[in-house]
C-alpha cells in the first residue's frame, strides 16, 4: 500500500455527542477564519479529487493509495444524503485503491449503502468511533451487524473506562485509541487505554495507541503534553498490538495518518 492521501468531498459537520464538544473541525475553522459556520455542510473543491487526473493522465490519487475519506465532516452525515451516491460511484470506479472512514452516525450507514454494496466493498474500511461507553452500547451492536468487509473500532476521543470486549472477534480488524486534542481537552488515563488494550489482546485483535491527547494521566501524576508530541509519546509507549496490520500507517503516508489521527 502507497501513502496516505486525504479526500475531503464536503466541509462541516453537526455536533451529536459528548466526543464532539470540542471538534477538531471547529477549531481549526476558528483558527484560520473560515466564512461559514463549521455547522454547514458544503462540498469542497477536491469533490470529485479520485477521479480526477494529472496532465500526463495519471490519477492524481496514485493506484495503491490509503485514502482518508471525509476527515473534515462524517461520511454519513444526512446534510451530504444529495451527495453521497456520486462519492459511492468514484469509490467503486477507484478500486485501485484503498478508501477510509470513521463516523459518529453508524446507525445511518444501512440507509446510505450503494445499491451494489452487497456484503461490502473490498476496498472500504468503516471506522464505528465511540468515546465512551453509552456510545459503545448504542454504536457497536449496530456496527457488528452491518455488511462491512473491513472494519474499526476507533476509541476517541477517550473520555472514560471502555468496556467493549464482547464486540471484539475476527470482524474487528483494529482498535485505535486516543486522548483528546486541543488547550480545552479532557483528561486521557493511561489505564483506560491499557484496559483496551487486554480487551484487544484476549480475543487477538490488532491495537494502535495512536495518540496521548492534550490531557493525560499516567500513574495518577497529570501531563500537559504539546499537540507536536502526542502522538510521539503515544508510539514511545510501545504497546501496539499486531504491529503489522499498520504497515500502510509506516511508510510515506505516516504524516497524513498522524493528521487524521490527531484531530480527535
Amino acid at each position: 500500500m502507497d501513502g496516505g492521501v486525504g479526500w475531503n468531498p464536503w466541509h462541516g459537520c453537526t455536533k451529536i455527542s459528548p466526543g464532539c464538544r470540542y471538534c477538531y473541525v471547529y477549531r481549526q475553522d476558528e483558527r484560520y477564519g473560515s466564512a461559514a459556520a463549521s455547522s454547514q455542510c458544503r462540498k469542497t473543491a477536491n469533490f470529485d479529487l479520485p477521479v480526477k487526473r494529472k496532465r500526463n493522465g495519471s490519477w492524481k490519487i496514485p493506484p495503491g493509495s490509503l485514502v482518508y475519506t471525509c476527515f473534515t465532516s462524517d461520511f454519513l452525515l444526512s446534510d451530504a444524503d444529495g451527495w453521497r451516491q456520486e462519492c459511492w460511484d468514484m469509490i467503486h470506479r477507484r478500486s485501485d485503491c484503498r478508501f477510509c472512514f470513521f463516523t459518529k452516525r453508524i446507525d445511518r450507514l444501512e440507509s446510505c449503502l450503494p445499491p451494489d454494496w452487497g456484503d461490502g466493498y473490498d476496498n472500504v474500511l468503516i471506522g464505528c468511533t465511540v468515546e465512551d461507553q453509552q456510545r459503545a452500547q448504542q454504536r457497536l451492536p449496530v456496527f457488528r451487524a452491518l455488511p462491512v468487509k473491513h472494519r474499526a473500532i476507533i476509541a476517541a476521543p477517550l473520555l472514560g473506562e471502555l468496556s467493549i470486549s464482547e464486540w471484539l472477534d475476527e470482524k474487528i480488524e483494529y482498535v485505535s485509541v486516543g486522548g483528546e486534542s486541543g488547550e480545552n481537552a479532557r483528561w486521557c488515563d493511561f489505564s483506560w487505554i491499557l484496559d483496551i488494550r487486554r480487551q484487544c489482546a484476549e480475543k487477538d485483535v490488532a491495537f494502535l495507541f495512536h495518540q496521548t491527547g492534550a490531557h493525560f494521566i499516567k500513574d495518577g501524576r497529570r501531563y500537559f503534553i504539546p499537540r507536536a508530541q502526542q502522538h510521539s509519546q503515544a508510539r514511545k509507549a510501545g504497546i501496539d498490538l499486531h504491529a503489522d496490520k499498520f504497515a500502510a500507517l509506516e511508510d510515506n503516508g505516516e504524516k497524513w495518518v498522524q493528521q487524521v489521527l490527531d484531530c480527535f
